[in-house]
């Protein structure tokens, strides 16, 4: 039978439709089944990934188990058997605080007997009299070193030098300065009779004193540099700076500045939403200030400005130094990486931890915590020592070589690990070893009594400004410390052994004898006179410093030592120069020393 042509072309058809139809089945069946399959590998993964994390909880909480009924066991048989009776206070005490060694140094441990010290730090607030006391070295004595501004002190008209004998009817002439300081202190709106002898007429005073709340000042000095320029200088971020800040920022405006010195040098740090309010003063409002990142949720928190600014774009100046650290670095890095002023001095602390103050614990008891590390606008975190909690706990410092580069919101590199680096770096002026020994050092009391003598013969002086030391009271005291006996250790002296040390050690000290000798002979002549003669002006503007105290309290010694400050006096020339601040901001070289 014949099959047409037709016919045979649409069975053929038919067969290639239905042999691309099964194809595409089976193809659709395998793709069904490799998808199938990888999803199976995927939850197979998770499973074991979540079975692995499962895993490592439930070994951690059984170390965490074993090792606490191992402490719980070993005290026990401590408390039973040991040959003298323990101390549980001292001894857990003891234990804990160990433990925490290993972890960071700004975890911390009070109990119920230390609140008072955690308080006062967290506030910059005690009770008590409000001045500083010190140990005379060669009275044997407590005496008042520097009486507060405005606080009961410096009310009652108690003097540097005197010297503290009875605190109502205990006698403290024989005690320390530890066991004075905490019976000056006590409950605000308590009074008691604090009994002296003030040295330079051998008087017994007796003034009645009310303690009340001492609060440190976070600001210790703000002003005019120039016709143009304000400064001030911020000594914590604890209480309520930001506050102060702004009055004082408003006031140095109303007087005609145009351009601030912001100085941060020994600034510690304290509250980071106190620093995020200052800072709010010069940054957009809702500008990310830091960010803050922990182990737990709530440890993430970003913190931005919550006001409209007082000024964005007048030109400002942070001052830094290696004690800037925490809050003060918060601020400083935000500025720097919002490109919103310009750093000086030298590379800051480098604290990037962030610590919950309060966790209550029992009996009392509160544990401050580090939680986080806080990361500033760049990205970057400026923590600069890594803490290993392994064998007992150690630390290091982050090389520079392991540091990240992060840029500014112009494009300038900076750098995370080792603090902040300042745009221009510049180094404060070192003090001599000489004036070194006689301002802190000096077992004669020396400065400590000229100064006492002088305020008893000056019932006024100078403003901070103008006031100085009259050659005759130079040459006077110089011969107080001629006759007081007073040394100092040479750093030279110091030197040459290790030099005769080390030559000894190399083999070449026989061969170079006779040059040693010549040197030992030359620096052993120790001219005292000749000493006090080449460091006069440091020396006298170091006494110049503890007089003004007296007059003027720290307000006055900082007023004074800011003419001769040069991280200043550079902060000066970068905002007169014109374009030198502006160049700086975008990328240019800052001149640093």
């Amino acid at each position: 039978m014949a099959v047409s042509a037709n016919f045979l072309y649409f069975c053929t058809q038919n067969r290639v439709r239905a042999s691309k139809t099964e194809m595409k089945e089976n193809t659709f069946d395998r793709l069904v089944r490799t998808a199938l399959m990888r999803v199976s590998t995927v939850v197979v993964l998770i499973c074991m990934a979540c079975g692995a994390a499962a895993q490592d909880v439930r070994n951690h909480n059984l170390e965490v188990a074993k090792n606490l009924e191992r402490f719980n066991a070993l005290y026990r048989n401590l408390d039973l058997m040991y040959v003298d009776t323990l101390d549980a206070n001292e001894v857990v005490g003891n234990a804990i605080k160990a433990m925490l060694r290993s972890l960071d140094p700004y975890t911390e441990y009070y109990p119920e007997e230390q609140q008072k010290d955690l308080k006062m730090m967290m506030t910059g607030k005690y009770a008590g009299i409000g001045a500083l006391v010190r140990y005379h070295q060669r009275l044997k004595r407590v005496v008042i070193d520097e009486p507060y501004a405005g606080m009961p002190a410096a009310e009652v008209g108690l003097r540097k030098g005197d010297v503290i004998l009875k605190i109502d009817n205990l006698d403290v002439r024989d005690k320390d300065v530890s066991f004075v300081s905490e019976h000056l202190r006590g409950e605000p709106g308590t009074t008691f009779v604090l009994k002296v002898e003030r040295p330079q007429t051998g008087k017994k005073l007796s003034f009645k004193i009310t303690r009340r709340t001492i609060k440190m000042p976070e600001i210790t000095y703000y002003g005019m540099l120039n016709d143009s320029i304000g400064y001030i200088y911020l000594g914590t971020f604890s209480g309520e700076p930001a506050k102060q800040m702004r009055l004082a920022y408003l006031e140095l405006i109303q007087r005609g500045a145009r351009r601030l010195v912001f100085d941060l040098r020994d600034n510690t740090g304290g509250s980071v939403a106190e620093c995020v309010d200052i800072a709010s003063m010069w940054l957009p409002k809702d500008t990310r200030v830091v960010e803050t990142k922990g182990k737990i949720a709530r440890a993430n928190t970003q913190y931005t400005t919550r006001v409209e600014p007082v000024d964005t774009l007048m030109p400002i100046a942070v001052l830094v130094n290696d004690e800037t650290a925490s809050a003060s670095e918060i601020v400083s890095g935000a500025m720097q990486d919002l490109d919103r002023a310009v750093i000086i001095g030298t590379r800051t602390y480098g604290k990037g931890l962030v610590q919950v103050p309060n966790i209550e614990l029992p009996y009392n008891a509160v544990l401050k915590l580090t939680t986080s590390k806080y990361f500033i606008p760049s990205g970057r975190c400026i923590q600069a020592v890594n803490y290993k909690h392994t064998g007992g706990g150690y630390r290091e410092h982050v090389a520079d070589s392991l540091t990240c580069v992060f840029h500014t919101v112009g494009g300038r590199e900076v750098r995370d690990g080792g603090g902040i680096m300042p745009d221009v770096v510049i180094k404060p002026d070192t003090m001599s070893n000489i004036t070194l020994y006689l301002n802190r050092l000096d077992s004669t009391e020396t400065v400590f009594d000229f100064v006492t003598d002088y305020i008893q013969r000056h019932p006024t002086i100078a403003q901070p400004r103008e006031f100085h030391l009259s050659d005759s009271d130079y040459d006077e005291f110089k011969q107080r410390v001629m006759k007081a006996g007073f040394t100092y250790d040479q750093l030279s002296g110091k030197k040459y052994n290790e030099l005769v040390d080390v030559a000894r050690f190399e083999g070449y000290y026989d061969d170079a004898k006779a040059e040693f000798e010549v040197l030992k002979a030359k620096l052993d002549h120790h001219d005292l006179s000749r000493e006090l003669d080449r460091h006069r002006d440091e020396i006298c503007r170091m006494i110049e410093q503890h007089i003004l105290a007296a007059y003027y309290y720290q307000a006055g010694q900082m007023e004074a030592a800011i003419q001769h400050d040069k991280v200043v006096a550079k902060a000066l020339e970068l905002l007169t120069t014109p374009g030198a601040y502006q160049q700086i901001l975008r990328g240019g070289d800052g001149g640093g020393q």
